[in-house]
């Protein structure tokens, strides 16, 4: 039946929606390549006929009777499976027990379904961020820093590793799921991270991505209240959204965090986050996703730019590169040590990452040195690394300003 009248956005429903019916079809067919396809052709039938007919009652039935019928139509044209046809026909007899069985959320199931035990921690990540997130591959090399044709062959390699396991693709067991947890936490992360500075696109954001992330994680958090560093990842997301608000002007362009108007931060959320933080803290064991959340804590609890604890915050930059030698944590530390200690030492440690293959595309790398050659007083080296970093963004709203920055500078020679 045609309800609702089309008031809101079929693109974000459908993204919204998708991840939770491919989970649906997932868990009921164990083909998860299948089931990938039988969902965009759904999704595809959808955006032809629901801006013309209206949105159906149930969207999301919908959307689940589409993918399974499609999903049918697959397993009786594979001859060699025919054994198949007894099972797919119980299941599709009739969709009376969609409407209920729907009740409950299917992207969790899907997020730890896709942590397969025959996959790579990064395949299996990369194919989550493809099946929950609803990232295009573009987008997922960016969030790696590879290519984006070294992406497609990783996701499409996991797709074909599932496959010849042999491994049911199904809900896994509670043991399972505490072995899983990890790339999980790691995919909320990054799913997080593209929506709140989206890699490409006319927006500084995507915020269907980073409140599905946020969402998402409450759920674990509730399922694993004792495990620190999920608390850790939820306090961080709850301290870094709480800035959304401030991070663009009235023409959607980028505010960077010192030009922010503090009072638009959403203080409700940096509570809870500071309260997170606070009761996970001195449980002992300290990970990651606690530290950089801490980091995040002092940002928000700084009336003014001028009144940031940067010592603090270096210390647990030093803490974190010791942890991991992620290359967007070494930059961050580079800043955070200028800020101490001048622009010099900044840049000295910016040096030592200029051969690492993993940011020899990224805008950041440039940006951040465009910067702190700026602090330095080299205008013209700062000028040339604006531009530079301006030429490497997918994203407009960071394009704009980092042109603008290198305009500014030309303008004040």
């Amino acid at each position: 039946m045609i309800g609702q009248p089309l008031d809101i956005s079929i693109e974000h429903l459908l993204r919204e929606l998708t991840p939770q019916v491919l989970g649906t079809v997932v868990r009921k067919f164990h083909d998860f390549a299948a089931a990938e396809d039988a969902v965009q052709e759904a999704s595809l039938a959808a955006a032809l006929q629901w801006p013309r007919e209206g949105l159906p009652d149930n969207p999301r039935a919908w959307l689940t009777r589409v993918a399974f019928r499609r999903m049918a139509d697959y397993v009786r044209s594979e001859s060699a499976r025919r054994q198949r046809e007894t099972v797919v026909a119980s299941q599709t007899l009739g969709f009376a027990f969609i409407e209920t069985e729907l009740e409950e959320d299917d992207t969790l199931v899907l997020l730890f379904m896709c942590c397969h035990p025959a996959l790579t921690s990064a395949s299996a990540i990369a194919l989550t961020l493809r099946a929950v997130g609803g990232l295009t591959t573009t987008e997922i090399a960016h969030a790696f820093l590879v290519p984006e044709a070294t992406m497609a062959q990783r996701i499409s390699r996991a797709k074909q590793s599932i496959k010849n396991s042999g491994i049911p693709f199904q809900l896994p067991t509670i043991a399972e799921r505490a072995q899983r947890l990890r790339a999980v936490l790691h995919v909320l992360y990054l799913i997080f991270n593209e929506g709140y500075t989206s890699s490409v696109g006319p927006n500084l954001r995507r915020g269907d991505l980073s409140h599905e992330a946020i969402r998402l994680t409450r759920i674990v958090h509730h399922l694993q209240p004792a495990d620190t560093e999920v608390a850790g990842l939820l306090a961080l997301m709850l301290l870094t959204d709480a800035r959304r608000l401030a991070r663009t002007g009235a023409e959607g362009e980028l505010i960077p965090l010192e030009q922010q108007d503090r009072t638009l931060w959403d203080q409700q959320q940096i509570a809870e986050g500071i309260a997170l933080l606070s009761a996970t803290l001195p449980k002992g064991s300290v990970g990651p996703y606690q530290l950089q959340a801490a980091i995040a804590a002092i940002h928000d609890e700084a009336a003014r730019a001028e009144d940031t604890d940067w010592l603090q915050i270096l210390t647990l930059y030093h803490l974190l590169s010791q942890m991991s030698d992620n290359p967007m944590i070494l930059l961050n530390h580079a800043i955070a040590a200028a800020m101490v200690y001048g622009a010099a030492k900044g840049l000295e440690l910016l040096d030592a990452l200029k051969d690492d293959a993993r940011l020899a595309n990224h805008h950041r790398l440039d940006a951040v040195r465009a910067h702190l050659l700026e602090l330095s007083g080299n205008r013209e080296d700062a000028i040339k690394h604006y531009r530079a970093a301006a030429g490497k963004t997918g994203s407009l709203p960071e394009r704009n300003y980092l042109l603008t920055q290198a305009a500014r500078l030309s303008n004040e020679q």
